[in-house]
């Protein structure tokens, strides 16, 4: 019976263009990706700055790992929570303009946990329509009340605030869009919040590192909490959660996916701190990578596509998903990999070819994208 109802699903995935079947990466060098024997120039990347290909923070990483050993061996509550990790996570929210933070295993189960707990019956949350499917996961655990207002529309918002009664209140978004690469009206929100009160959670998994003075993200004027992840601009991984010590308590206490899992090394947050000192040393990276982020959107402008993105992730709309499907398979046959957003991850009938740049790439590297979709779609 199960066996029956898993092969019916997988077949409407196939007949909808939304199976997913993932290649095997044999191994990534630079700007490239290597994989099923051939060499592959990869937009789908999220190494930002470039630090996970980084000859000098892989050294330094590996050398934390060898001195300290690869598991913690223990939940945080147990025999986890090393001194180490603890000065991290005090570097870290100084840094970022916190009180206190605290490390996840994943910016997945940071968000699950994050909003599972702090939220719950009584309470009401509006999220941005575009927020991570991580986010919408811990809202439907969390046992509150949720409503969507349409993406980055601060008007809608509002409507929904004035409408929602008068218990406690929370607005979920993000510092910038996985998918849309656009950011907030931080301005709009930081008006709406002052005339509200509501508890503010800024999930800046694509804009730390990268964003803002330093790469501080954009939200600290409005955000009571900051979520980043260190799979991305800091070419680690793990997940970081930026907050009030009130909050940082409440978690460690009634958490279950933090109580219940293994913490992460020390080695790794050793090495969390070390890459932090070269973010912060990182400027002549993140406005190379606004250069070139300009320079691509206007040629693909240019070109006739329709390109929303105001940073380093870019998307080029499509709409239907075998189109999406066959483009991108078409940019695979020409050695260029592109990631094809589908619905669930973008709505049904909104497919887009998600763009992602790093401080990798080269110029050349772009006008050559530019030219192969020209050659394979006629906007």
């Amino acid at each position: 019976m199960f066996e029956k109802r898993y092969a019916q699903r997988l077949k409407h995935q196939k007949l909808t263009d939304l199976y997913r079947n993932p290649p095997e990466i044999a191994r990534k060098e630079g700007p490239f990706i290597h994989m099923e024997g051939r060499t592959r120039l990869n937009f789908a990347s999220n190494d930002y700055l470039g630090l996970g290909s980084d000859p000098a923070v892989r050294k330094m990483v590996a050398e934390n790992f060898e001195a300290m050993g690869p598991s913690a061996s223990s939940s945080r509550l147990v025999s986890g929570n090393f001194q180490m990790m603890r000065e991290a996570e005090q570097t870290f929210a100084a840094y970022f303009g916190f009180e206190d933070a605290l490390f996840f295993p994943s910016g997945f189960q940071a968000n699950l946990a994050l909003i599972s707990t702090l939220f719950g019956k009584g309470d009401h949350i509006y999220f941005d329509k575009h927020i991570h499917a991580s986010s919408v996961k811990g809202l439907a655990l969390s046992g509150a009340a949720f409503s969507g207002y349409k993406h980055n529309a601060m008007n809608h918002l509002e409507k929904r605030l004035k409408s929602g009664g008068q218990g406690p209140r929370a607005v979920i978004t993000e510092g910038l869009f996985s998918m849309d690469g656009d950011f907030p009206d931080i301005d709009s929100l930081s008006a709406l919040k002052k005339t509200y009160g509501f508890l503010c959670v800024v999930d800046e998994a694509h804009s730390y590192g990268v964003c803002g003075k330093g790469g501080r993200g954009v939200g600290k004027t409005v955000a009571d909490v900051g979520v980043g992840t260190l799979g991305k601009a800091f070419g680690l991984f793990g997940a970081i959660v930026l907050l009030p010590k009130l909050f940082r308590d409440y978690l460690i206490n009634f958490s279950a996916p933090l109580i219940y899992s293994t913490a992460l090394p020390e080695a790794h947050a050793k090495s969390a701190v070390d890459i932090l000192s070269v973010i912060e040393s990182s400027d002549d990276k993140r406005e190379y990578l606004q250069g070139l982020s300009r320079s691509l959107k206007m040629k693909l402008v240019g070109a006739g596509f329709t390109v929303n993105g105001d940073a380093h992730i870019l998307s080029v709309n499509i709409g239907d998903e075998k189109k999406t499907m066959e483009l991108a398979r078409n940019l695979y046959h020409d050695d260029i990999l592109v990631f094809p957003a589908r619905f669930p991850t973008v709505p049904l009938g909104q497919a887009i070819l998600r763009i992602s740049l790093t401080a990798l790439h080269q110029y050349d590297h772009i006008q050559r994208l530019v030219d192969t979709l020209i050659i394979r779609h006629h906007p």
